[in-house]
């Protein structure tokens, strides 16, 4: 069993990213321990915060109050929720959390069954809990429960390494290979409705996939190829049959998958309308449009042709790992509108592509970090914490999706201070 930690500034941000899987059927509440609870047993984000507002009240000194837990254990464990409640409670005690509030989530949108735990590192008395030497513990408490529920041992290195993901560096050679880890990785977390979104999200990339015919014996026979970009969004590579990658990767597959992604409910389409529609209200323009989403927990990506003119628009939610074409979330987000919104812009807007990455991962590195949501900072050699981390799915963790009046205040508060700078 891995135990991924992380401490952050917001409570709300951690309790929204979890209770948005719940609300989306993706999750479920396992536990609520010294937690406020409703007689339906239904709850809010609001509800699900207001537990933990006496402790942060006690001490504001202490900048990240927020204790965000995933454990992981190995896809082959078979367990329980009673165990997933018995694990989760003995980690806490060992760990020093036992007497404080927390609730349980149990995460079902991977193949991979995990909890999650949400807590304050702040105590009864106001004091800030010791987290020293606390990888170090958590490893250790992590080996005993193992043991004690039969679970399979982890191999932390192993599985860190196994699911490495970085966009693909034409520089560097081996682009198949590049390729082949991203493709196989996707289709089996995010759900996207059209070779549209399929692209949108694989341009992040660097990567494009496209649709081939071709006779063969009087059969007309269909299929898909891939191929690396620069950083301009221009194919750098030559094609690559989807066959090399597997089936998931086949035109066939990714049909299954569109097919599936189209029974998003209606209650995870309005999650994503209510944060773009957030950012609407607080932008003008194109640019910082794109970074408040960013803050929210989606990339915007812009197709442009060669005049300029915007003619497709996918957000890609990290918060629910949906990739919605504009259209798909109604005529108001559709590429026209947006077209006629960043009007201004285009004069000095001439690729025909704007990706969120910056592309290349070796020369753009350096800006990756402003520039995409946090899920994937890994593409960039500075964030070491998350690469430590391995599991995708765990990058999520922390300051994902916070209270939309502080991300305002935030934002706009780095606009005065660029003002200032420049």
């Amino acid at each position: 069993m891995i135990a991924k930690i992380s401490h952050g500034t917001k409570i709300y941000g951690a309790l929204l990213y979890n209770h948005s899987k719940v609300i989306a059927g993706n999750a479920e509440i396992l536990q609520m321990y010294q937690m406020l609870q409703t007689t339906s047993g239904e709850y809010t984000t609001g509800q699900l915060l207001s537990s933990f507002l006496p402790f942060l009240a006690l001490n504001k000194k202490t900048e990240k109050t927020a204790l965000h837990i995933s454990l992981n254990p190995d896809p082959k464990d078979i367990i329980t929720d009673e165990d997933y409640i018995k694990i989760a409670d003995e980690y806490m005690v060992k760990l020093g959390y036992g007497n404080q509030p927390y609730v349980v989530f149990k995460h079902n949108d991977i193949d991979r069954p995990h909890i999650h735990i949400v807590s304050t590192v702040i105590d009864h008395e106001g004091n800030k809990i010791s987290d020293s030497f606390e990888k170090k513990r958590s490893m250790e408490i992590c080996r005993e429960l193992e043991k004690k529920y039969r679970l399979i041992p982890a191999n932390e290195k192993k599985i860190t390494q196994r699911n490495s993901l970085h966009p693909v560096d034409y520089t560097q050679g081996n682009i198949k290979s590049q390729i082949a880890s991203v493709v196989k990785f996707l289709p089996k977390y995010f759900n996207f409705q059209s070779i549209g979104g399929y692209n949108a999200l694989l341009s992040l990339f660097n990567i494009t996939a496209e649709q081939v015919k071709n006779e063969y014996h009087g059969e007309l026979k269909e299929g898909l190829v891939y191929f690396a970009l620069d950083k301009n969004g221009n194919k750098i590579s030559n094609p690559f049959k989807s066959s090399l990658f597997g089936k998931q990767a086949g035109l066939s597959a990714l049909r299954l998958s569109f097919e599936n992604s189209k029974r998003v409910t209606q209650e995870t389409k309005h999650l994503t309308r209510k944060l773009i529609d957030l950012a609407l209200k607080n932008t003008a323009g194109e640019q910082d449009f794109k970074k408040y989403l960013i803050e929210l927990g989606i990339n915007t990506v812009i197709r442009r042709n060669e005049q300029g003119r915007l003619y497709g628009i996918s957000f890609i939610d990290h918060n629910t790992r949906n990739v919605f074409n504009g259209s798909h979330l109604g005529k108001q987000y559709s590429a026209n509108i947006f077209h006629e919104r960043f009007v201004p812009e285009q004069a000095s807007e001439k690729p025909q592509f704007s990706f969120d990455s910056q592309s290349s991962y070796s020369a753009q590195s350096a800006t990756l970090k402003e520039d995409l949501h946090p899920f994937f900072h890994f593409m960039s050699d500075s964030a070491s914490f998350f690469s430590d981390w391995g599991l995708l799915d765990s990058l999520l963790l922390d300051n994902l999706a916070e209270d939309p009046e502080e991300h305002l205040f935030e934002f706009n508060m780095k606009k005065k201070k660029r003002r200032k700078t420049t």
